[in-house]
């Protein structure tokens, strides 16, 4: 263990005597969810993977340790009532064809991957369903109706350890990924490492860095009271540096998304966390 790691495993016990449960323990209705993991052997930088429950304060840390506190499951009960409506010419719910939600478990924890040379998210993957099965409208991106629908999938995958795969036909979007990770861009010239890999664990104003893992998204976000995609915020975090973001659903945000995934393997999905 580096450290930056031993340093910031101290400030966590330092912190824990400060919170009502242990702040190093993610115990989500009674269930003890992997939220520190040693790193995957293809990152050099870091020995030690930390959910970005770690990084935020006793209160909002609470939230998430009940379903009946996390704000975030209103958003689970709207995706129940979606997968059953009727939409689309076809006459069509997805209930339809996808008789029982629980069948999704596991999927969140693979996602994004490779379908017949491109990488598709779970948002191309919904989509495909109801422009190609129930004859709807697409969703966009990050509406409502798409993280509602995306929150109730990743739930089921609730516990388990992100494990996307990285190489055969995912390696080149895998590569793409990283590229961006550390590519600075912007008027801050500024990178997702730089904040993520170089200084989590520091304050930034008011805010306290994570290493940007996503495996609790779609996450509820004080801040606007929703739920927020994984490419919302990579959109929110390019334009906080005052770069031009790429489009939510475009190639390079997917291969970002792989990247990152691939950087919180062995973390529990947290679906839906709640964050700052």
């Amino acid at each position: 263990m580096g450290m930056k790691a031993i340093t910031f495993v101290s400030a966590l016990v330092f912190a824990s005597s400060a919170y009502a449960q242990d702040s190093n323990q993610l115990n989500v209705e009674g269930e003890i969810y992997a939220s520190t993991v040693a790193a995957p052997s293809h990152m050099e930088n870091v020995d030690t993977l930390y959910s970005g429950w770690h990084f935020r304060s006793g209160e909002t840390q609470a939230l998430q340790l009940d379903d009946f506190d996390n704000p975030g499951m209103v958003f689970i009960d709207q995706g129940i009532d979606l997968f059953g409506k009727v939409d689309g010419s076809e006459g069509k719910s997805c209930e339809s064809c996808h008789e029982n939600v629980e069948d999704f478990a596991g999927l969140r924890t693979a996602l994004p991957r490779v379908e017949n040379g491109e990488l598709v998210a779970m948002e191309d993957l919904v989509n495909e369903c109801r422009t190609e099965r129930m004859g709807a409208d697409a969703w966009k991106w990050s509406s409502t109706n798409m993280t509602a629908m995306t929150g109730l999938i990743g739930f089921q995958s609730r516990g388990m350890p992100m494990s996307v795969k990285i190489d055969g036909d995912a390696t080149k979007f895998w590569e793409k990924g990283k590229e961006l990770y550390y590519t600075r861009v912007g008027q801050l010239d500024m990178a997702c490492s730089n904040c993520h890999e170089d200084n989590y664990g520091v304050m930034i104003r008011a805010d306290h860095l994570s290493q940007g893992q996503i495996n609790g998204f779609p996450t509820y976000r004080l801040k606007n009271a929703k739920l927020n995609s994984v490419h919302a915020r990579f959109k929110g975090c390019m334009s906080n540096i005052r770069a031009t973001p790429f489009k939510e659903g475009g190639n390079e945000f997917k291969a970002l998304e792989l990247y990152i995934a691939s950087r919180g393997q062995g973390l529990a999905v947290e679906t839906p966390s709640v964050r700052n």
